[in-house]
Protein backbone atom coordinates (compact mmCIF):
# COMPACT_ATOMS: atom_id res chain seq x y z
CA UNK A 1 0.00 0.00 0.00
CA UNK A 2 1.36 3.42 -0.81
CA UNK A 3 1.90 6.40 1.44
CA UNK A 4 -0.37 8.83 1.29
CA UNK A 5 1.09 12.43 1.11
CA UNK A 6 -1.34 15.26 1.49
CA UNK A 7 -1.58 18.96 1.16
CA UNK A 8 0.95 20.34 4.60
CA UNK A 9 2.85 17.50 4.46
CA UNK A 10 6.60 17.64 4.60
CA UNK A 11 7.81 16.72 1.50
CA UNK A 12 10.11 13.81 1.92
CA UNK A 13 13.83 14.30 1.01
CA UNK A 14 15.43 12.46 -1.81
CA UNK A 15 18.40 12.98 -3.92
CA UNK A 16 19.06 11.17 -7.55
CA UNK A 17 20.76 11.83 -10.71
CA UNK A 18 19.04 13.92 -13.60
CA UNK A 19 19.48 13.30 -17.28
CA UNK A 20 22.70 14.87 -17.55
CA UNK A 21 24.61 12.47 -15.06
CA UNK A 22 24.19 15.64 -12.26
CA UNK A 23 23.06 15.31 -8.67
CA UNK A 24 19.71 16.72 -7.78
CA UNK A 25 17.98 16.88 -4.49
CA UNK A 26 15.37 18.26 -2.94
CA UNK A 27 17.37 20.64 -0.66
CA UNK A 28 17.92 22.19 -4.04
CA UNK A 29 15.16 23.79 -4.50
CA UNK A 30 14.84 25.18 -0.74
CA UNK A 31 12.94 28.88 -1.00
CA UNK A 32 11.76 27.86 -4.32
CA UNK A 33 8.02 26.70 -5.30
CA UNK A 34 8.75 22.87 -7.49
CA UNK A 35 6.49 21.18 -9.11
CA UNK A 36 7.48 17.54 -8.61
CA UNK A 37 5.83 14.92 -11.16
CA UNK A 38 5.81 11.36 -11.43
CA UNK A 39 5.25 9.82 -14.84
CA UNK A 40 5.38 6.10 -16.04
CA UNK A 41 7.66 5.96 -18.84
CA UNK A 42 9.37 8.53 -21.04
CA UNK A 43 8.39 8.77 -24.83
CA UNK A 44 4.79 6.68 -24.07
CA UNK A 45 2.09 8.74 -25.38
CA UNK A 46 0.36 10.05 -22.33
CA UNK A 47 3.78 11.01 -20.84
CA UNK A 48 4.83 12.71 -23.85
CA UNK A 49 1.48 14.80 -24.01
CA UNK A 50 1.94 15.57 -20.12
CA UNK A 51 6.07 16.43 -20.81
CA UNK A 52 5.18 18.62 -23.80
CA UNK A 53 2.61 20.65 -22.33
CA UNK A 54 4.98 21.52 -19.11
CA UNK A 55 7.52 22.45 -21.90
CA UNK A 56 4.86 24.89 -24.06
CA UNK A 57 3.84 26.50 -20.44
CA UNK A 58 7.21 26.30 -19.50
CA UNK A 59 7.37 30.40 -19.34
CA UNK A 60 4.47 30.74 -17.35
CA UNK A 61 5.24 28.38 -14.35
CA UNK A 62 8.33 30.04 -14.35
CA UNK A 63 6.96 33.46 -14.21
CA UNK A 64 4.35 32.30 -11.57
CA UNK A 65 7.73 31.10 -9.73
CA UNK A 66 7.51 27.47 -10.46
CA UNK A 67 10.59 25.12 -11.31
CA UNK A 68 9.39 21.77 -12.67
CA UNK A 69 11.20 18.77 -12.13
CA UNK A 70 9.88 15.05 -13.53
CA UNK A 71 10.76 11.32 -11.97
CA UNK A 72 10.08 8.08 -13.26
CA UNK A 73 11.90 4.82 -13.21
CA UNK A 74 13.29 5.03 -16.53
CA UNK A 75 17.23 5.17 -16.69
CA UNK A 76 19.84 8.41 -17.33
CA UNK A 77 20.14 7.47 -20.86
CA UNK A 78 16.27 7.05 -21.61
CA UNK A 79 15.54 10.32 -19.93
CA UNK A 80 18.45 12.24 -22.14
CA UNK A 81 17.11 10.85 -25.50
CA UNK A 82 13.36 12.06 -24.37
CA UNK A 83 14.77 15.30 -23.02
CA UNK A 84 16.35 15.62 -26.12
CA UNK A 85 13.53 14.49 -28.61
CA UNK A 86 10.90 16.57 -26.82
CA UNK A 87 13.41 19.79 -26.18
CA UNK A 88 12.20 19.45 -22.55
CA UNK A 89 13.52 22.90 -20.83
CA UNK A 90 13.64 20.66 -16.76
CA UNK A 91 15.55 18.16 -15.24
CA UNK A 92 14.39 14.54 -14.89
CA UNK A 93 15.34 12.41 -12.17
CA UNK A 94 16.25 8.44 -12.90
CA UNK A 95 14.68 6.62 -9.98
CA UNK A 96 15.43 2.64 -11.28
CA UNK A 97 15.54 1.68 -8.11
CA UNK A 98 12.11 2.98 -6.90
CA UNK A 99 13.57 5.31 -3.86
CA UNK A 100 11.90 8.31 -4.64
CA UNK A 101 8.69 6.60 -6.15
CA UNK A 102 8.43 4.96 -2.81
CA UNK A 103 9.27 7.49 -0.69
CA UNK A 104 6.23 9.86 -2.11
CA UNK A 105 3.85 6.82 -2.63
CA UNK A 106 3.43 6.50 -6.06
CA UNK A 107 4.94 3.11 -6.71
CA UNK A 108 2.25 0.85 -6.33
CA UNK A 109 0.18 -1.92 -7.84
CA UNK A 110 -2.06 -1.07 -10.88
CA UNK A 111 -4.28 -2.86 -12.85
CA UNK A 112 -4.55 -3.05 -16.91
CA UNK A 113 -7.19 -5.52 -18.31
CA UNK A 114 -7.74 -7.66 -15.26
CA UNK A 115 -3.69 -7.97 -15.21
CA UNK A 116 -1.77 -6.50 -11.81
CA UNK A 117 1.45 -5.48 -12.13
CA UNK A 118 3.24 -2.58 -9.93
CA UNK A 119 3.82 0.93 -11.58
CA UNK A 120 4.00 4.32 -11.65
CA UNK A 121 0.91 6.39 -10.16
CA UNK A 122 0.67 9.58 -12.11
CA UNK A 123 1.02 12.21 -9.45
CA UNK A 124 1.93 15.62 -9.07
CA UNK A 125 3.08 17.90 -5.95
CA UNK A 126 3.73 21.54 -5.91
CA UNK A 127 5.87 21.59 -2.91
CA UNK A 128 6.46 25.51 -0.79
CA UNK A 129 9.74 27.39 -0.67
CA UNK A 130 9.74 25.55 2.99
CA UNK A 131 9.64 22.36 1.95
CA UNK A 132 5.95 21.62 2.37
CA UNK A 133 3.36 19.87 0.05
CA UNK A 134 0.66 22.71 -1.15
CA UNK A 135 -1.03 20.71 -3.89
CA UNK A 136 -1.43 16.90 -5.07
CA UNK A 137 -3.20 16.05 -8.42
CA UNK A 138 -3.41 12.29 -7.99
CA UNK A 139 -4.64 11.87 -11.51
CA UNK A 140 -3.41 15.41 -13.52
CA UNK A 141 -4.98 15.66 -16.57
CA UNK A 142 -1.88 15.91 -18.73
CA UNK A 143 -2.93 17.87 -21.82
CA UNK A 144 -3.32 20.53 -19.33
CA UNK A 145 -2.00 19.68 -16.54
CA UNK A 146 0.75 23.58 -16.45
CA UNK A 147 -3.02 25.11 -16.54
CA UNK A 148 -4.23 22.98 -13.46
CA UNK A 149 -1.01 23.96 -11.53
CA UNK A 150 -1.40 27.79 -12.38
CA UNK A 151 -4.93 27.35 -11.35
CA UNK A 152 -4.57 25.88 -8.09
CA UNK A 153 -1.97 28.33 -7.22
CA UNK A 154 -3.31 31.97 -8.60
CA UNK A 155 -4.14 33.66 -5.68
CA UNK A 156 -7.68 34.32 -4.43
CA UNK A 157 -9.66 37.36 -4.77
CA UNK A 158 -10.65 39.08 -1.54
CA UNK A 159 -14.45 38.51 -1.05
CA UNK A 160 -15.93 42.12 -0.95
CA UNK A 161 -18.53 41.81 1.61
CA UNK A 162 -22.17 41.91 0.60
CA UNK A 163 -23.83 45.83 1.26
CA UNK A 164 -27.00 45.31 3.93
Amino acid sequence: MAVVLKAGDKAPAFSGVDQDGKKISLKDYKGKKLVLYFYPQDGTPTCTVQACNLRDNFSALKAAGYEILGVSPDSVKDHKKFETKQSLPFRLIADDDHTILNKYGVWDEKQLYGRKYMGVLRTTFVIDEKGVITQVFLKPKSKMHAEEILAAGAPTAPVKPKKR
